[in-house]
Parts: structure tokens; sequence; C-alpha cells
């Protein structure tokens, strides 16, 4: 089967996300240090770096959880400050968390729409609309590709693959313009993570949602991302397009000492 062919990027693409001299710090220990990142319209977006490097800090004050103790960041060109993540679903950013955030003994379709449930009345009370949901469930995850036996099984007899596929389409389920991915690759087999790359190949190809994408495996970046930041004691020190590098640049710059002057020789 032929593979869909990937649109490329337009080079004027407008950036959706801004985030320009960030820094913020936790007492005495300094998580990021100046950070400039631009996301443009229907970019995906690799965040790479090693662990305490500062990923996690930076993505959770892209989604709200965390508030930069200095810099500015932008949203479709307009200035914003998220106090919660709650503000920043309000702005179209979705976050998909190494932990899914679902519950195994609920149905495929009830974790479909967690803490977004439709109701419906009867006799004056406000009772789940399941029969909505699992409607809308089973047509989402289809119109995805993402193929689940029964959405009314629970979700903890469903594949690690299946599982990360279903917290993805839930966000998407949202209409965001911006989908944050937190390692949704980790401690997935060769054929789970098939089912995720998949996935987030199809969300390339329709060009309609930037991703930021946290991780670890450098073959399945060049397989599935534009462009890579790569992230060392707080700092962005390598900001490249995929088509502009290889895996075997991207170890030789990891490996070559990882401060700003290391990367521009390397480069």
């Amino acid at each position: 089967m032929t593979e869909p062919t990937i649109p490329a990027l337009s080079p004027d693409a407008p950036p959706v996300l801004e985030m320009t001299h960030i820094s913020k710090s936790f007492g005495a220990v300094t998580a990021l240090v100046d950070v400039t990142l631009k996301l443009r319209k229907g970019e995906v977006l690799a965040l790479v770096g090693d662990n305490g490097a500062g990923k996690s800090t930076l993505i959770k004050i892209m989604s709200g959880f965390h508030r930069a103790d200095a810099g500015s960041m932008k949203v479709d060109g307009a200035a914003v400050g998220f106090a919660s993540p709650r503000e920043a679903r309000a702005h179209g950013i979705e976050t998909v968390y190494q932990d899914l955030a679902m519950i195994g003994d609920l149905s495929v379709y009830h974790n479909m729409f967690l803490g977004r449930e439709y109701h419906r009345r009867v006799l004056g009370l406000n009772l789940l609309d399941n029969a909505r949901m699992r409607t809308l469930a089973q047509s989402h995850l289809r119109t995805l590709g993402i193929a689940i036996p029964d959405v009314n099984g629970t979700v903890d007899m469903l594949s690690g693959g299946q599982r990360q596929c279903i917290a993805v389409a839930r966000s998407i389920y949202a209409s965001p313009s911006i989908l944050i991915l937190d390692e949704p690759l980790a401690a997935l087999g060769v054929r789970e993570s098939g089912y995720v790359l998949g996935l987030i190949q199809k969300l390339r190809q329709q060009r309609e949602v930037s991703v930021v994408l946290i991780v670890h495996n450098y073959s399945q970046i060049f397989e599935i991302c534009d462009r890579i930041n790569f992230l060392h004691s707080g700092e962005i020190v390598l900001d490249v397009s995929t088509a502009e590098t290889s895996e075997e640049d991207l170890i030789r710059i990891v490996k070559s000492g990882l401060g700003r002057r290391a990367v521009a020789s390397a480069a």
C-alpha cells in the first residue's frame, strides 16, 4: 500500500504558539533559562532532551499548570498568561500526559468524555446521556481510524497503544489548535507504537492541528516530525528542521557536549 503523501509545511505558515525568553525556577533549582520557542500552524515539533532538561516544565507552562517567572507567550498572535489548564484549554491547547488520566474500570466511551460528559433531563433529573456519548465515541474513533473492538468495554482491557490512542482522540474531539503529547510512545512495543505513530501521522497529513511531541526515540522523530527543538539544562540549544538534518547528526550533536558552542560547531 502506498503511504499517504505528507504535504510540506508552508514556510509562510503563521505561528500558533510563541514563547519568548521564558525562565522558570523552583527554589534554588533553575528549570528553564531564556527559552524561545515557536510552533507554526500544522507543524509537528519534537521536543527532545535528557531527563531533567526542562521538557516537562516547558509543556506545563504551555498548558497552564505552571506560570513562567519571566518571559511572554502568545497564542495566535495574542498575548496570554494562563493561570490554569482550563484557561489553556479555552485557548485551544490540549495536553495528553503519560498517565493518560483514564479510569480503567470505566468504558471506552465514558473515558472519551471524561470531565466533558453529555447529559439529558429526565423527569427533572440530570442524567448521563450514555447513548449519545456511545454513538459519538464510535463515530469519532472510526473517523480517526482507531480500531477499538467495543466502546462499551472497559479501558483496562485494552493495550497500551489503544489506550494512548483513545487519550489522543479524546483531546482531538475538543477541536484543539495545539496538541501537546508527553512521551506518548514510552513503554510501548513496536506494534502499539505503530497505532500512535499512525494517528500522529494522520494529524500531520491533515495539517489542521499543531503538535508538540516529547519523544526519546530519534528514529520516530524523523518519521513524524517537521522540526526538532533540543533542550539541555533548561535551554534550547538546537532548533532545526528534520529535512535539514539526520538521525546520525542529531545523535552526534547530543553526544558532542550539549552546549551552545558544541551544537554550533556540530551543526
